[in-house]
């Protein structure tokens, strides 16, 4: 019972918090937006990893402010949280995994893209493991024949947490480098899209 309570008032108190602290982060780094490709107005599949959603989706905001996008978020109790503070940031969720509710989520991806909204994904999400290509962004970005819009950074000082992702918190103040490229798999087999998005994700993160 106390369990549940605590849940209730979690998804009251968390989200605006959690954005709060998001924007005073941001505001107070020192921000150097390195494009490595042309990103444009056309419309994308968003990837970020998991551990770098403190930054990442407000990055997204700036490049694509007005942008209608939604983000595929677990349907666990953490996702909700997630949920509900990316709404904040103007982000629909759309519940569910590769591990839960896949189909579902699948389609409703598939309709949000055909409405002209951008789909967010975490390719390692919603539990691991940290890095690691799962298939959902790999086969929604084959199947609408979409670019992907591959968001990075680093920050100079950071606190990393003990999760499962890494969690990468940058510190106020201190200098981050966002990383944007746009990059098409039109061409290659599953697994080829999957080895070269992996590769591409890794290039300009925190190992």
């Amino acid at each position: 019972m106390m369990k549940k309570i605590l849940r209730k008032v979690g998804k009251v108190i968390f989200p605006p918090l959690a954005y709060t602290g998001m924007r005073i982060v941001w505001y107070t780094t020192r921000k150097t937006f390195h494009e490595m490709t042309v990103i444009g107005a056309e419309q994308h599949v968003c990837v970020c990893w998991h551990g770098e959603l403190f930054m990442s989706p407000q990055a997204y905001r700036k490049i694509h402010p007005k942008q209608p996008a939604s983000a595929i978020i677990s349907s666990h109790f953490d996702g909700e949280l997630i949920a509900k503070t990316l709404e904040l940031l103007h982000i629909r969720p759309l519940r569910g995994s590769s591990r839960k509710g896949a189909k579902q989520v699948l389609l409703r991806a598939f309709k949000s893209i055909k409405s002209g909204e951008e789909v967010l994904i975490t390719p390692d999400g919603p539990k691991g493991p940290r890095h690691h290509m799962s298939d959902g962004a790999i086969g929604i970005a084959l199947k609408s024949k979409l670019p992907i819009f591959v968001m990075n950074f680093k920050a100079k000082h950071y606190w990393k947490l003990s999760s499962w992702d890494a969690f990468v918190i940058p510190k106020p103040f201190t200098k981050v480098d966002f990383y944007m490229q746009s990059i098409s798999l039109e061409g290659m087999t599953f697994d080829e899209a999957k080895a070269y998005l992996s590769f591409k994700m890794l290039e300009h993160t925190i190992k």
